[in-house]
């Protein structure tokens, strides 16, 4: 789900002559031309991503790698619909379950991405054993504003409040943290596990406390500079964004637990290049590219080997005992239930 959450295509080439790496194409080799490798992404930190991951990348396996970007659903369908001719795709995992679901992903080869075994455990195989890793894991928590709040939040209860009335935003069901939040609901109204009807009925009694919902995290940055609102439901990995705008502004691990969101990097299925991709796979997965995108704040590394300093870690989801305080959504359940979710969220919740 990422920075925050446009972009243009990215064509970055190499003329580095090195030997071949996997790629399907004959040509490539010490003298040949680079292989052509589409990758989708969200195109957030463009500069970033051009210069520290795809261009070294380029170099090594002399490879031309060109961007095709969107939003999650847009990418996700332009695959459904075969318009795009794509080799891998960062997707949430909510939307990587879909692509699964529809057969849209070859299964992995694990040992061309030996890198896997440096990562945390709940990133390895998030959707199953044959698909591709988490290769960021970010924290859903609440943000808010301390100028504007009377007395601290510290819990998905405290959204409750009175004091919060007509000062809150939510994510919108059809959202990746929308089921996150509807399960945190479930929670306040004390369930141990997740009940249906328990976090509904919570939900209509926050409705007081709700100015809108939102469907883009940029949503929620904007209402919150612009003071629409002080508090909500918000990824820790765009802390900074609001930061910069609010110096005053919080982000809160909930004492219930924050939720774990994992972007996921995949091969769509029938790619010609299917190992030249589990290589860039890998070399997502590296030390060197997880402790360059931790140390940007861009994404929360998952490699265990990356060490980070207090302020190099601040603003990011970062530590073992972190990670083992998140809760983790089975998104396999989410998606089966989702239809009839939506449905009910649009007669009895939605603003």
């Amino acid at each position: 789900m990422k920075k925050l959450l446009g972009a243009s295509t990215i064509v970055a080439l190499s003329t580095i002559a090195l030997t071949a790496c996997g790629g399907s194409d004959d040509s490539q080799g010490s003298t040949g031309s680079p292989t052509k490798l589409v990758v989708s992404t969200w195109g957030f930190s463009e500069d970033f991503f051009r210069e520290e991951v795809y261009a070294p990348f380029e170099k090594e396996h002399n490879v031309e790698i060109v961007l095709d970007i969107g939003n999650n659903a847009e990418r996700l369908n332009k695959i459904r619909q075969g318009t795009a001719d794509i080799d891998v795709v960062y997707l949430s995992d909510f939307y990587a379950q879909q692509a699964i679901n529809d057969d849209l992903f070859e299964k992995i080869d694990r040992s061309n991405i030996p890198n896997l075994e440096e990562i945390y455990d709940i990133a390895k195989a998030p959707l199953g054993k044959d698909y591709g890793p988490a290769y960021t894991i970010g924290q859903f928590g609440i943000a808010y504003n301390a100028d504007e709040i009377d007395g601290e939040i510290s819990s998905w209860a405290d959204l409750w409040n009175s004091n919060l009335a007509n000062n809150l935003t939510i994510p919108g069901i059809t959202t990746t943290t929308g089921p996150m939040f509807l399960d945190a609901a479930s929670k306040v109204a004390g369930e141990e596990s997740f009940n249906e009807d328990a976090a509904f009925a919570k939900l209509e009694e926050l409705s007081p406390n709700i100015v809108k919902e939102y469907d883009k995290t940029s949503d929620f940055v904007n209402m919150f500079t612009q003071g629409e609102i002080a508090a909500g439901p918000f990824m820790e990995m765009y802390f900074n964004d609001l930061k910069e705008a609010i110096p005053a502004a919080k982000f809160v691990a909930p004492s219930e637990g924050g939720y774990a969101v994992m972007n996921t990097v995949n091969i769509v299925k029938d790619s010609k290049n299917k190992e030249l991709a589990e290589e860039f796979i890998n070399f997502q997965l590296s030390h060197d590219i997880q402790e360059t995108t931790a140390k940007a704040k861009i994404d929360s590394p998952v490699n265990t080997t990356v060490d980070l300093t207090d302020e190099e870690a601040e603003g990011i989801t970062y530590g073992q005992d972190v990670i083992d305080g998140l809760n983790q959504l089975d998104m396999a359940e989410v998606n089966e239930n989702s239809a009839g979710w939506i449905e009910r969220w649009n007669q009895e919740i939605a603003k």
